[in-house]
C-alpha cells in the first residue's frame, strides 16, 4: 500500500513534468535533471506489478562445462554469440572470422587471446573462399579437421521480418534469398569450406525463413553437397528460444552434421517458457552499455499509457509484458538502426545492456562503437545460453 502511494505520486510529478517541458518547449531531459529525476525515475498509469511465477534468469555461467580441448573455427561470428556458447561448453578456439571490422573489435576487446580473423588486419571475407582457404590451412593442417565449424551466413535475404513491411509482388519486396547479390550464397560459401576442410561437425545457423526459399529447392542442395561429401546430417532444427532458458521468443534454424555416422541429440526444452521478468529485476551498480534513450515529453506521453503489451503505433515500439518472454531483439541493419522495446515497468524503450540481458549475454561482456550499431550486435546474435545448449549437444552426440 505505502509503495502505491509513493508511485501515484510519481505519476502526478510526472504529469506535471511533462506538460512543463511541452508548454515551455525545453527539452524533458532538461527538466527531469533539473528536478533530480532521472528516466528510470517514470511510471506507466497502469504500473500495477501482475502476480509473476518466478522465472529465474539463467545467466551463461550456469551452463559451463569444463574444458574439453576440442577445437572450434567460427564463420560470421559477429558480436560472438554463438562463440561464447561453445566457450562456455568448454571448446577451444583456434579462429574466429567476421567481416565487420566494428564486430571485430567487440571480440578483440572481450577476448584478447582469440585469433580473429577480420579487419583491419585481415579481409575476414568468407566469400573469398580460396583466400579463406589459405588463411586458415597453417592453422588447421592439412588432414581431416577434428573439430567444429560454427556459423551464421547473414540472414537478412531469408528473413520475414527484415521485409514483412513490403508485399511480396511489389517492387520494394526484398526478400531475394539467394540472388542477394551480397549474402544471398554466403551459405554455399561457408558449405564449401566445410568441403574442404572436413570438420568432424558442423553446425549452420539461420532463419526459418530459410527453409522456404525458393520452395526448399536450394537448401536441398546444400543437403546433398554435404552429404556426398560423407556427413550425416540432421534434420533442419527449428529452436525456440525461450523453451531453452533464454527469455525472449526469437525463433533460429540450426543444421547440424557430422562424419562419423553418429546421431544428433538435440537439447530438452524445458517445458515452459522464459518470462522476460527477471531480466528487470537484475541491479545496474557498474554495468556497460546500459545507455537509454532522451525521449521528448510527448513520447513519454504516449509511452506512460500503454498496458502490458500494447505498441505504440508512431513510434512502432511494443511494452513488454512480464509474463511472457520478451518479444525479438531487432537488430536493425549492416549501417546500424538497431532498437529496442519499451521497459515493462518503466516508459522509456531498453538499453543496449537489457537488449544483451534479455540474448543471455554476460554482463562484462562489452559492445564496442555507437550505440545503433550496440543494438545490432545483440541483435544480430544467437543467445549465447542457446549456443550453450546446442554446443553441449554436440559434444555429447558426438564427441
Amino acid at each position: 500500500m505505502k509503495q502505491n502511494i509513493i508511485t501515484k505520486n510519481q505519476l502526478k510529478k510526472q504529469i506535471k513534468l511533462i506538460k512543463e517541458s511541452i508548454d515551455s518547449s525545453v527539452n524533458f531531459s532538461e527538466i527531469l535533471s533539473a528536478n533530480n529525476w532521472t528516466y528510470d525515475d517514470l511510471v506507466y498509469q497502469n504500473y500495477e506489478k501482475p502476480s509473476i511465477e518466478n522465472f529465474d534468469y539463467k545467466p551463461l555461467s550456469k551452463f559451463k562445462l569444463k574444458a574439453n580441448n576440442i577445437p572450434v573455427v567460427s564463420f560470421f561470428s559477429g558480436a560472438g554469440g554463438l562463440d561464447l556458447g561453445f566457450e562456455a561448453a568448454g571448446f577451444s578456439h583456434i579462429a574466429l572470422v567476421e567481416k565487420v571490422e566494428l564486430f571485430c573489435n567487440t571480440l578483440r576487446a572481450n577476448r584478447p587471446d582469440w585469433k580473429v580473423i577480420g579487419p583491419p588486419l585481415d579481409a575476414g571475407d568468407v566469400s573469398k573462399t580460396d583466400e579463406m582457404t589459405e588463411i586458415l590451412r597453417p592453422m588447421l593442417g592439412s588432414a581431416e579437421f577434428e573439430g567444429v565449424f560454427v556459423g551464421g551466413p547473414p540472414c537478412q535475404p531469408f528473413s520475414i521480418a527484415s521485409n514483412q513491411r513490403y508485399n511480396k509482388a511489389g517492387g520494394n519486396f526484398k526478400r531475394t534469398g539467394f540472388s542477394h547479390k551480397t549474402n544471398g550464397n554466403l551459405l554455399f560459401d561457408y558449405v564449401e569450406l566445410i568441403k574442404r576442410f572436413k570438420p568432424a561437425s558442423f553446425l549452420i545457423e539461420n532463419v526459418p525463413g530459410l527453409l522456404a526459399v525458393d520452395g526448399g529447392e536450394q537448401l536441398q542442395k546444400a543437403y546433398s553437397e554435404l552429404e556426398s561429401c560423407g556427413y550425416t546430417l540432421h534434420e533442419p532444427l527449428v529452436l525456440l528460444a525461450a523453451e531453452h532458458n533464454v527469455p525472449q521468443n526469437r525463433t533460429r534454424l540450426f543444421i547440424i552434421g557430422n562424419r562419423k555416422g553418429k546421431n544428433f541429440t538435440p537439447p530438452k526444452m524445458t517445458g515452459r517458457q522464459m518470462s522476460c521478468s527477471s531480466v528487470f529485476e537484475l541491479p545496474y551498480a557498474s554495468i556497460e552499455n546500459h545507455v537509454t534513450r532522451n525521449h521528448s515529453a510527448e513520447s513519454i506521453a504516449r509511452y506512460m499509457k500503454l498496458p502490458y503489451g500494447a505498441r505504440d503505433q508512431l513510434g512502432r515500439v511494443d511494452r513488454l509484458n512480464p509474463l511472457f518472454p520478451s518479444k525479438t531483439v531487432i537488430a536493425g541493419g549492416t549501417a546500424g538502426g538497431g532498437r529496442s522495446h519499451l521497459h515493462p515497468f518503466i516508459p522509456r524503450t531498453i538499453s543496449v545492456r537489457e537488449c544483451a540481458r534479455i540474448q543471455t549475454f554476460p554482463d562484462n561482456y562489452i559492445f564496442t562503437g555507437p550505440v545503433a550499431r550496440q543494438f545490432t550486435q545483440v541483435g544480430n546474435a544467437v543467445p549465447p545460453v542457446l549456443a550453450a545448449q546446442l554446443a553441449k549437444s554436440i559434444l555429447s552426440s558426438f564427441f
